[in-house]
């Protein structure tokens, strides 16, 4: 009995070992081409911010963000989010002082409505619109942060600021800048790093297939076919594109149809990689809670919300 306790025990180990490893090169692989996005990003952010132009265009779009508890310039942080990434936006967010109440409106705006491009594209192939895809989340993170603003208490505490004193010399700004760049670099690496790890060892043990099994009652709330299970869980742990990669491979088998992949998209658009976004997110001060509630909530809206347009379509045809 103690050997094979013995035996197990050192299966285990072997198995964290090797996941440990296989992690480091798509870490480095991920985080520079992650990296290659945000430090730009927030270098612009900086300068814009410095130079004025940031004040300038706020100026514009104050009237429109000030109904979202949001001043003008987090606008070019949506917009960052929106087309480059979760990571893109984090990085201009912690380049703008802002309270943890405008943060977590402006990242639950992001956490629904980001990397729109490449994810709207990656719906497309697994049988939904491009554009119907992006402006479902697009409206959604603004209904999302026009409701926050009407409940979410007040919260003066500032949320996490990497950048310099407003009124700092330039050469002060560029200094502090580099050190933010240095902290962001680690955090990236630190979180891409331990998610890889995760993956490895979820693999590796096969506990994809045994807990969406587990999960299958549940998509009935959802409003999603039960058979979906699967997909649902690998894009929430894994993401968007690891999930239509295993919609597709299905598809191909004949074990689901375009129907069922599109119905899942719908749910997916609001509520997907819940692990690795809400972890980014958490790192500025936002609540990991509201963060995973609004989405799950939201995701809910949208899918049995477009099951009764549909209902209502056929009894008035």
């Amino acid at each position: 009995m103690h050997e094979i306790k013995e035996k197990m025990k050192n299966k285990h180990i072997s198995i964290l070992i090797d996941c440990l490893k296989t992690a480091c090169a798509p870490t480095w692989k991920s985080a520079k081409w992650l990296l290659r996005l945000m430090i730009p990003i927030s270098l612009i952010v900086t300068l814009l911010q410095y130079s004025g132009i940031l004040e300038w265009i706020a100026g514009y779009l104050n009237p429109i963000f000030i109904h979202l508890g949001l001043p003008g310039e987090s606008a070019v942080i949506f917009i960052s989010g929106a087309t480059a990434g979760t990571y893109a936006g984090v990085a201009a967010m912690a380049s703008i002082q802002l309270t943890i109440r405008q943060a977590s409106i402006l990242g639950i705006m992001m956490a629904l409505c980001h990397a729109l491009p490449m994810e709207c594209t990656v719906n497309s192939k697994t049988g939904s619109s491009f554009w119907k895809m992006g402006l479902i989340r697009i409206v959604a993170a603004f209904i999302c942060a026009f409701l926050l603003n009407l409940f979410l208490p007040e919260m003066k505490n500032p949320a996490l600021y990497l950048g310099a004193d407003p009124n700092s010399s330039f050469t002060n700004v560029m200094v502090t800048w580099i050190f933010s760049q240095i902290k962001m670099i680690g955090l990236v690496f630190f979180i891409i790093y331990s998610l890889m790890v995760l993956q490895r060892v979820i693999d590796s043990y096969g506990w994809l297939h045994p807990l969406s099994r587990f999960l299958s009652p549940i998509m009935a709330v959802f409003g999603l076919p039960r058979q979906s299970a699967y997909m649902w869980l690998v894009g929430n742990v894994l993401g968007i594109s690891y999930g239509a990669a295993v919609m597709l491979e299905l598809q191909e088998k004949k074990l689901i149809t375009m129907e069922d992949s599109n119905e899942v998209n719908y749910h997916l658009i609001m509520n997907h990689s819940m692990l690795e976004d809400t972890i980014v997110f958490a790192t500025t001060g936002i609540s990991a809670t509201l963060i995973i509630t609004s989405r799950i909530f939201f995701a809910i809206l949208v899918v049995w919300s477009r099951k009764l347009l549909k209902a209502l379509y056929h009894i008035f045809k």
